[in-house]
């Protein structure tokens, strides 16, 4: 699984997303997030079975354009991308099983 530790804070455009070929999961939150750091646990435990998996956590911020651009709102947002293309999106996941249902979506 290609996954980032934390939220990196590298400006990318949503252009350089639509652009990737295969399946690929943008997290936007923030490092300082108790929403975030409480999902990081249940996100592994999902992943944990895909371990090809494009995982790009962004950290985002009021004003940042790559947030903003997909209509982010609260933090994280998982969005389920397939290439390029969103597939399916989880604000503030609850559950493993709900982000594998997001995945089955996107790999189906």
């Amino acid at each position: 699984m290609s996954t980032t530790p934390g939220y990196t804070d590298v400006k990318l455009k949503r252009a350089d997303f639509s652009a990737l070929p295969g399946l690929t999961v943008l997290e936007l939150g923030n490092n300082a997030c108790g929403y975030c750091r409480r999902a990081q646990p249940l996100i592994a435990e999902a992943f944990a079975e895909h371990p090809g998996l494009r995982h790009i956590k962004i950290a985002d911020a009021s004003g940042q354009r790559l947030g903003r651009s997909f209509g982010v709102k609260l933090w994280p947002t998982l969005i389920f991308l397939r290439d390029g293309r969103e597939a399916a999106r989880l604000v503030r996941p609850a559950s493993a099983a709900e982000i594998e249902a997001a995945l089955a979506k996107i790999a189906a």
